[in-house]
């Protein structure tokens, strides 16, 4: 269960921390005190989609959500090695103006970390979410979940079989071409084939040809700067000339003093380096001597493969890079191998036909065993949630899955409509066409408690599921909430004092200025707050003795 969320600098919110309890709790406030910025931070710390606008001033913004764990729960977040510490696990979120940074028990996560490893710790039906009932995919889905541990990894098997399918269904579209089409291609890729093989391509010739080429082109200053360095060295007067003189100077002198010795032997070096460097100058101008024919069949020799790089430089292997000899060499074996399959085309068709029928038998046989499966617990889902619709004020309700064959999809050939009667006598009507927006809240309400005890979630959030109903279904519709509050943690955002009267936890929220700004808080009432609230509720802000009493006629016991 949700024990507590702590949110900190965010849009109205300064810095509050609620403290949740088990059974029903219960959020009211006036329209705008920020009641919708509860759930959004608890959002964010799940997971949800950080917007612009959500800093209050130029702090950081952080919220912080500490759930209990069961052992069931523990089991889930393992598999994503999330480890509770003390029975507890911790999702936060904090948010900068350039960045966010999502943590689980401490450690960053990506954000979609935090919705993968939080579905099952928590189910939030947001203002709204009805209308999504009214779509066929919407409902399959819920009979899915319903079905999920019969269903096991039947669904995914579908969606893996159906991409396998499409993927083939799609190849012999494309394969199966018109015969003068396929004349035409042939040709085409015959040519570019003969193009690629003739160039005989050999793997790090073009880095080589770049560098000669390189040298070639700059050969006239190469010879230039080398006939200046041998003249420097070598011409009368030159270094080699004067390093000679003074060799001999300073050996004649070191025939009368030993310590000069040392530097006569490496003046004699030196001179002797000078002397080696004069004549690699001398045998690389001899053995480097500009072709003018060479030099032009390695320009064609570069634009060749340039030109080649260029036409067939990308290939499907992502792991080669693009423009290579490499990536060209690998064109040419794609292109080969599509001629041997247009060659030999109608064995190359009939491989890929047995090859599609088999994928689409495969996904057949998945499908029926799902529809099978879908159809026996759509059953089942019906009958409790016509019973659960019985207990929301509908005196006689007629629920029932409509089940319709359609083309495979990712989720099988299954096509789902909800048919419900809410008058006696009247025909089964699709779910869509006959239920208002109070009708929806309620049967989704039915069916998410259902899936609840089914699946075992622990905590279930309602925002404002009281649209479009008020007396006696709004009783009814607390009594439900409190009822799936004897086994699970709800929390809901209420307008109603029906329904905030069966709280067993009840936090107000408020707005007010403080500080030249506009701040909201959120603060758990005690019996007495609450009975004033709710008489809020029924009455407006007068708070009249009438109201009093009819709000604490309204009031639960606490459990």
């Amino acid at each position: 269960m949700l024990k507590t969320l702590h949110v900190k600098n965010l849009a109205l919110i300064e810095e509050e921390e609620i403290e949740f309890s088990e059974g029903l709790n219960i959020m009211t406030g006036e329209t705008g005190a920020g009641k919708s910025i509860i759930l959004g931070a608890l959002s964010l710390a799940l997971g949800g989609k950080s917007e612009k606008g959500l800093l209050r001033g130029d702090e950081d913004a952080l919220v912080e959500a500490v759930f209990s764990v069961n052992d069931r729960e523990v089991a889930t977040l393992r598999e994503f090695d999330i480890e509770p510490y003390d029975g507890e696990v911790i999702f936060s979120r904090r948010i900068t103006s350039k960045r966010s940074v999502a943590r689980i028990n401490g450690e960053t996560v990506p954000a979609p970390i935090l919705s993968k490893a939080s579905a099952s710790l928590i189910d939030i039906y947001g203002q709204n979410e009805h209308e999504f009932l009214r779509k066929s995919s919407m409902q399959l889905a819920l009979i899915d979940a319903y079905g999920k541990d019969e269903l096991g990894s039947l669904i995914s098997d579908i969606e893996s079989t159906y991409s396998e399918y499409r993927d083939k269904k799609r190849e012999l579209q494309e394969t199966d071409t018109a015969e003068s089409d396929r004349e035409r291609e042939l040709s085409l890729l015959r040519h570019e084939i003969a193009q690629i093989e003739s160039a005989a391509l050999v793997p790090g010739e073009d880095e080589k040809l770049e560098a000669d080429y390189s040298k070639a082109k700059n050969s006239q200053r190469i010879r230039e700067s080398l006939a200046e360095a041998e003249a420097v060295l070598s011409d009368d007067g030159g270094a080699s000339d004067a390093a000679g003189r003074a060799a001999a100077a300073l050996s004649h002198a070191a025939a009368f003093d030993d310590n000069l010795s040392g530097a006569a032997d490496s003046l004699a070096d030196a001179e002797a380096i000078i002397s080696d460097v004069v004549r690699q100058i001398r045998d690389y101008t001899r053995d480097n001597l500009f072709d003018e024919e060479s030099f032009v069949h390695m320009t064609e020799r570069l634009d060749l493969i340039n030109d080649l790089k260029n036409k067939y430089g990308r290939c499907r292997d992502t792991s080669i890079l693009p423009g290579s000899i490499e990536a060209v060499m690998s064109s040419l074996s794609e292109r080969q191998e599509r001629v041997a399959r247009l060659e030999d085309h109608d064995r190359y068709l009939e491989e890929l036909r047995r090859s599609l029928e088999e994928s689409r038998q495969k996904l057949d046989d998945l499908c029926v065993r799902a529809t099978s499966i879908r159809k026996e617990r759509a059953k089942a889902l019906c009958t409790e949630v016509r019973d659960a619709l019985m207990d929301l004020n509908f005196l006689d309700v007629s629920f029932e899955a409509e089940f319709k064959e359609t083309d495979f999809g990712p989720d099988g050939r299954d096509e789902v409509t909800f048919l419900i009667s809410t008058n006696p006598g009247a025909p089964l009507l699709p779910l869509s066409s006959v239920a208002s927006g109070g009708e929806l809240s309620r049967i989704m309400l039915a069916i998410k408690t259902v899936l609840a005890s089914r699946e075992g979630t622990e905590c279930m959030i309602f925002d404002e599921i009281d649209a479009g109903i008020s007396g006696r279904t709004a009783s009814a519709v607390a009594r439900r909430l409190r009822s799936v509050a004897a086994e699970h943690q709800v929390i809901c955002i209420t307008h109603l004092p029906q329904i905030a009267a069966a709280g067993e936890r009840h936090f107000l929220i408020e707005k007010a200025a403080s500080g030249g700004s506009t701040v909201s808080t959120i603060r758990p009432l005690d019996d007495e707050q609450q009975i004033r609230e709710l008489a809020r509720l029924v009455g407006g802000d007068e708070l009249t003795e009438e109201a009093l009493a009819n709000a604490r006629s309204l009031k639960y016991p606490r459990s």
